[in-house]
This record gives structure tokens, C-alpha cells and sequence, in this order.
């Protein structure tokens, strides 16, 4: 399982996505998390493919590539709710 997170680093959102990824690193350490620009040609395309319509988004992903449960707009979920899909 793969957790990604689709962000604009220039955004209002960014200070709280990245401290959220910081935190979240330093207490599940292990845990696959990528940070990921949406106005980047992967996260674009990453954000085409899975419909992701409001930034910031975290998706849980199994690893074929389908979506386990996703994330979208400024409420982030807290970290335990990711991480469970994390360790899955």
C-alpha cells in the first residue's frame, strides 16, 4: 500500500499539507508517503486518473494502482485514519 498526496506547494494549503507529511513520517516510520505536485505532469496526471477534484487529496493506494479510500479538500484526516490504510 502506497499513500500519496497531491498538494500546490504554492497554495494557502501547503504549510498545513507539509507539516501534516512531517508529522506523519516522524510517527509512522515505515510508511510509504509521497508528496506529490499537482501542477507537476505526474501529478496532473496522477490527479486526472483518479478524479481528484479539490486539493489537497490523499489517496491510499493498493499496489495494482486502484484506489483503497481517498481524501479531498482543505480537512485533512488524521493520521491514524491514514496510516491504517498504510500498514494494509
Amino acid at each position: 500500500m502506497k499513500i500519496v498526496v497531491l498538494y500546490r506547494p504554492d497554495s494557502e494549503y501547503a504549510r498545513i499539507v507539509e507539516t501534516f507529511v512531517h508529522d506523519y513520517k516522524r510517527n509512522h516510520e515505515g510508511d510509504k508517503l509521497e508528496l506529490i505536485n499537482v501542477d507537476s505532469r505526474d501529478g496532473a496526471a496522477m490527479a486526472s486518473l483518479y478524479d481528484v477534484v479539490q486539493h489537497p487529496a490523499i489517496l491510499a493506494l493498493r499496489d495494482d494502482g486502484s484506489v483503497s479510500n481517498m481524501w479531498q479538500g482543505p480537512e485533512l484526516p488524521l493520521m491514524d485514519e491514514v496510516a491504517a490504510y498504510a500498514t494494509a
